[in-house]
């Protein structure tokens, strides 16, 4: 076979293999419900699932350094982890990256998660809606409670976090250089949806400050971010999965805070009241991760 009928022989491949990943039987279905329906035999070449991690050992890795980031999904490579955002007119197979880890909390798939960064108090899902919602009594409730009346559903406003109120994401990850593979490599070890705090939501304040809901450990939640895959704008036969999307750092994120002496404190607790000097920090500080790997190679 020559290079040219490989190149086609792979082309082939390549979307046969999409088209597994798209909407299976789309075109060959003759009713609404069959569409996503596998057949056996696809279901039994179908070997969809994250690429497991490697094993390090410990003597591998010559150097490495923890740090936490922020992803702002206010800037456009990121809004495909914030999108969509209105659940109740779009297929339930697209997700946004917030919907599809409380989804995994709420079913049992995704069971580490952590108050902190640190993974050292467990949450439960109860814990977590605690943290989504807040119920109010009107003015017009508290007249009624005063004058030792009951007041009915009319008189409770609820709030509730949605999609549209996550702000960012916070995740904690491990650059290492493995001397086996003599590169340096990138683990994400957690993840934290942010948003304002659902107390303060909506009460007129200028500048709402934004705290992290809940950490999960990344590595347990990789099944459930593997299976809810993104739009490909280029390409909607191939949708990218979300793990692949954080695994292959295909994000914009700036480091605010890393592993340090001072009680491994933020950027902002060293650099106060000065947002460009601390864009230039984190900044810094991703250049001297980066210079690690050909530091390594100089003698």
């Amino acid at each position: 076979m020559n290079l040219r009928g490989f190149l086609v022989a792979c082309g082939v491949a390549a979307l046969a293999t999409s088209s597994i990943y798209a909407q299976a039987n789309l075109l060959n279905a003759s009713i609404p419900e069959e569409i996503g329906m596998k057949t056996v035999e696809q279901l039994a070449a179908d070997n969809d699932g994250p690429l497991p991690y490697g094993y390090i050992d410990d003597r591998d890795i010559l150097w490495s350094k923890v740090v936490w980031e922020y992803v702002d999904l206010n800037e456009k490579i990121n809004l495909p982890f914030y999108y969509p955002i209105d659940t109740n007119n779009i297929s339930s197979s697209r997700r946004s990256l917030y919907d599809t880890l409380l989804r995994g909390i709420k079913s049992g798939e995704i069971v580490d998660v952590y108050d902190d960064s640190y993974f050292e108090n467990k949450l439960t899902f109860q814990d977590i809606e605690g943290r989504l919602s807040r119920i109010d009594t009107s003015d017009a409730g508290y007249d009624l409670l005063n004058e030792g009346e009951m007041i009915t559903d009319e008189y409770v406003d609820r709030t509730d976090l949605t999609s549209g109120d996550i702000a960012g994401l916070k995740i904690k990850g491990v650059w290492y250089f493995d001397k086996r593979q003599g590169e340096l490599k990138y683990r994400l070890l957690g993840i934290a949806p942010v948003a304002p705090d659902v107390n303060f939501l909506n009460q007129g304040n200028a500048e709402e400050e934004v705290i992290p809901l809940f950490w999960i450990w990344y590595p347990g939640a990789r099944e459930i971010t593997h299976q809810m895959k993104v739009f490909n704008n280029k390409n909607s036969a191939f949708p990218i999965s979300y793990d692949h999307l954080l695994n292959a750092r295909r994000f914009v994120a700036s480091i605010y805070r890393e592993e340090n002496i001072y009680g491994n404190r933020d950027v902002a607790e060293y650099i106060k009241g000065n947002a460009l000097f601390q864009v230039l920090e984190s900044d810094r500080l991703k250049e001297n991760i980066r210079n690690k790997e050909l530091d390594m190679w100089n003698y």
